[in-house]
């Protein structure tokens, strides 16, 4: 497992039962909301202070997830991507990264060609049953609840960037 985190720069995400629960609230104008939990955005601050980048491969389209990716710095956002595995190619094309150096979270059958392929795949606790044969790592938490922080938590430590990156805090 240590040898997988370290290789790591850049943590790919699906977004609904990932970085949220999975619910999609609609209200009576239509207006889409979404959850997300601060936990998990701290997480990927933190990530992205390491050197790890971070992106999003979303099945749905999705304002809210353009603003929470923008809130969070992340440029590289792929919504609509029904099929995940072209704009994981696109991902790989442009930044250069091999497949070992990237880790993703998925929760649902969608997520297992990306899975397979990367060199740290996690899912969260509460992803569906055919996901968790394809993942070298399942989190505590359900998608939205946390899941997303225990994998930037455990690569920070994996990578032995834990200290560094959240010294400030305990100073």
């Amino acid at each position: 497992m240590k040898e997988r985190l370290s290789k790591i720069r850049l943590l790919l995400l699906d977004v609904d039962g990932v970085m949220t629960d999975g619910r999609i609230i609609f209200d009576s104008n239509g207006i889409e909301s979404k959850f997300f939990n601060v936990k998990d955005g701290h997480g990927i601050k933190m990530v992205q202070r390491a050197g790890i980048e971070v992106g999003i491969i979303s099945g749905r389209g999705s304002v809210v997830v353009s603003n929470r990716a923008a809130e969070l710095g992340i440029s590289l956002v792929y919504q609509k991507s029904l099929d995940k595995l072209t704009p994981y190619r696109e991902i790989l094309g442009k930044t250069g990264f091999t497949d070992d150096q990237v880790a993703f979270v998925g929760d649902d059958v969608i997520d297992i060609p990306v899975l397979r392929r990367v060199g740290f795949a996690a899912a969260p606790a509460d992803a569906v049953e055919e996901v968790f044969p394809h993942v070298h790592f399942t989190t505590r938490n359900r998608g939205g609840w946390g899941a997303v922080r225990e994998v930037c938590d455990l690569l920070l430590r994996g990578q032995g960037k834990w200290d560094e990156i959240t010294a400030r805090y305990f100073s």
